[in-house]
Formats: structure tokens, sequence, C-alpha cells
């Protein structure tokens, strides 16, 4: 089928736009934005997926205002409205990698908005992704991460909320990913190893930004890291990582509450990044993250369209309380975070955004300490 995208020179399969180089069911291609307003009391979340051997377009976005987080999810039928939308959610490129339309048309849910997200750094391309389990491939992925800042307006329950030059992050990530639209199939019987760790920090100071992302699955482990000095662009591509983190609880999942990343670069030079919750977490199931009302996540054909909307009390670090008086424990949560960066020329501040799933038991003393490298 032709879409506007084959009235371009930038082809690289010989066929239109809407296949891609692989029969794979599970391949997406997502952007996910978040922001908040430096000082706690606001958050926002964004993001649009597409499915091309799904026929699926999903996404979702999401609001934190007073501890309590409004979510709105959508998904449509992908063909043949080949546009980057879905129910009251719109994403516009008004110019690449640098500025973005995201418009949340009124509906059902509590929330609406027209806000531009504009970068405040160049791309960081990530290392690839790639992951085989009994000779089948469980990802094999590339994603890019830039931070930025964001303006408009939300509207939340009536009430209008000026959007001013909130601290904001991104990725996008294309590829196959696991259980992306399709339960995974039974392949073989896994050794038990400990629990998964990962960690993804986006953050920007006064003097730097960057990214570091770790993830650990029994003694295998994922490392890419940049951080970039923002006076002249110089980029610190980081080979070492050591985190200590301590948590609110002792529940599980659990909840982080205070961090330090220690990040070393390859030509010797060291980093801390000492980390703090600020404002509530966003759990991400209201953004359809493992979500969804029928609890099957991204990328499931749901009909021609379909929308789901509610608001969650947030305001527990680790528990949410949902609109019928339930309680859950999220294990996929977003948290904004302060920060100071420790580096060879003194200490800057600054402000992020953490992603920390950690499932591994932790050191006698009730810390987790890991340790990455490649």
């Amino acid at each position: 089928m032709l879409t506007p995208l084959d009235d371009s020179l930038w082809h690289q399969l010989p066929t239109t736009f809407d296949h891609v180089g692989t029969s794979d069911v599970r391949f997406f291609d997502r952007l996910w934005f978040a922001a908040s307003d430096r000082i706690g009391n606001g958050a926002f979340q964004f993001t649009i997926g597409v499915y091309q051997n799904m026929n699926v377009v999903d996404g979702g976005a999401v609001v934190i205002r007073d501890g309590r987080q409004h979510n709105v999810r959508a998904s449509r039928q992908l063909r043949p409205e080949y546009e980057t939308s879905t129910g009251p959610l719109r994403m516009e490129v008004i110019e690449p990698l640098r500025r973005i339309r995201l418009t949340i048309a009124p509906n059902a849910g509590s929330i609406s908005g027209d806000v531009v997200w504009t970068a405040t750094s160049g791309a960081q391309e990530e290392h690839h992704h790639f992951n085989r389990s009994w000779g089948r491939v469980l990802e094999d992925y590339s994603r890019y991460d830039q931070i930025g800042e964001l303006s408009g307006w939300l509207e939340i329950d009536g009430q209008r909320l000026d959007v001013e030059s909130w601290w904001a992050c991104r990725d996008h990530s294309w590829g196959v990913r696991e259980n992306v639209g399709i339960l995974e199939p039974y392949t073989g019987q896994k050794a038990v190893v400990s629990g998964p760790v990962f960690v993804f920090l986006f953050f920007s100071t006064e003097t730097h930004s960057g990214h570091v992302q770790v993830t650990r699955i029994g003694g295998a482990s994922h490392l890419t890291a940049q951080i970039v000095e923002r006076a002249d662009g110089r980029v610190h591509a980081c080979h070492r990582v050591d985190l200590d983190a301590q948590f609110v609880d002792e529940g599980r999942p659990r909840r982080f509450g205070e961090a330090t990343i220690a990040v070393t670069d390859d030509e010797g030079e060291s980093f801390e990044l000492v980390i703090e919750r600020q404002g509530p977490a966003v759990a991400m199931q209201g953004l359809g993250y493992g979500g969804y009302d029928d609890g099957r996540g991204l990328g499931v054909h749901r009909g021609l369209d379909h929308l789901e909307h509610g608001v969650w009390d947030v305001t527990h670090p680790a528990e949410v309380v949902l609109p019928d008086g339930t309680t859950t424990r999220p294990v996929h949560r977003i948290q904004p975070v302060r920060l100071a960066l420790n580096g060879p020329h003194g200490t800057s501040y600054g402000t992020g955004s953490l992603t920390f799933i950690a499932e591994a038991d932790l050191d006698d003393d009730g810390h987790l300490r890991v340790h990455a490298e490649h």
C-alpha cells in the first residue's frame, strides 16, 4: 500500500514503506517523552508506537498533579490511515531531532493539552541491543536518547496549567523486543538466576547532560552511557558504571529512595551522580506499558479504535491506589529526580528521569550494588 512516505527518496527495501524488513510480529517503532516541573509538583509523559506487522498504532499520555496520575490510553488499527495519531493523541515533527508537537484533544478522560518538546542537546545513539534465548531472537533493536524542555499548556479536570520550560527528555526505539503485541512462546526451561536490574537515567545539569543505562539479568549485563559537556559538546563515552542504591521500604517490587551512580569514561575520567527522588513516580501501566485494561500491554490489536482513561492516587512512593480503592505495587515506574554531578572540574546540579527496576537481592546492609562494564 502506498503512503505519503513513499514520495521520498529514502527507501531501503524494494517495497513500499508500509512493510518492514522482517516478518517478526513484534517489530515496533516508538517515541516516548517525559517532563517534570523541576520542583516535584508536576510530571508529564507521552508515547506513540507503531507496530507494522500487528497493524496497530497505540499511545498514551499521563499527567501527575497533586499526587494524582491522570491517564489516557488509545489504540487503533494502523491501515489505511498512516499517521502518527491514535484517538485524541497526535505527534507532529516540526523540526527533526529538534522540535516535536504533542497534542491531547479533548476526550472522555480528564486531561487534554498542546505542548512542544524542544531539544537542548543532541541525540545520543545507544549501543545496539541484541539478545537470543534458546536460539530465538528476543531483542534486536536500536534507540537514541535526547534531553530537552517542554512548553505549552495542559488541562486537568477543566483547570488549565501553563507549562513553561519544564525539564524534559525523550527516546526513540525501533526493531524487535520481547512481549510486543504477543505473548512470548515457551521454548525451553531457563536456569534460575538472580532477579533483573534495569537502570535508565536521563539527566542534565548546568554543565553536563547525558544518559546512563544498565541492564543486568543473571550474569549478563548491557551498558550504554554518555556524558556530554554542554559548553563545547565534548562527549565522554563511558565503559564502566558502579551503582549503589537504597530503597524506601522492604516490599517488592522495590522503590528507590537515593542512588549514587559512578561512571568512568574510556579515557579514565570519572563522574559521580548523586540522585534523589523528586515528587511521585509515574506508574507506567497508565501509559500502556504492561497495562491497558486487558493487561496485554503494547502492540495488541484492539480493534478499529479503542480508548481507556482513569485517575490513580500515586502519593505513596511504592503503592498505587486505583479508582475502585484497590492497591497495586507496579514494577515499572519512572521517577523524576534531582541530582548532583561531581566531576573532574567540580559539582553541578540538575534534573533527571530515572527508571529503576530492582528485583535482585540486596546486600546485608540493605543496599543494592551493581557493577557493569563493556
